[in-house]
């Protein structure tokens, strides 16, 4: 069982974008990276097609390092880490911090 699940939220917590929240958009274990919704956005320059006939400038999220990211606490609304423990057969999350159980 993996400790960060899509939609989680989560806080930067090393980076120009320390501090800020998001959900996770996308995981990729083999590269250790998370794309987080709102976080880490960066210009890239579009050519014109026929769907964006203008072209210009586009915001993307970026991926940045699974290491930089802390699931946020449900009761304190801050960065803590995750057990993980048996409850009843079955595997939960356990925030460490305030000790509720993630979804």
């Amino acid at each position: 069982m993996q400790k960060l699940k899509l939609n989680d939220e989560v806080i930067v917590t090393a980076g120009k974008d320390k501090g800020k929240t998001g959900q996770l958009a996308r995981i990729d274990l083999k590269n250790k990276n998370v794309v987080v919704t709102g976080v880490n956005l960066v210009k890239k320059a579009m050519k014109p097609t026929q769907e964006n006939p203008t072209g210009g400038f586009v915001e993307v999220e970026r991926p940045i390092d699974l290491s930089n990211v802390s699931i946020v606490s449900p009761k304190t609304k801050k960065a803590t880490r995750v057990r993980i423990e048996d409850k009843d057969g079955k595997k939960v999350r356990i925030a460490v911090a305030c000790g509720s159980v993630l979804n």
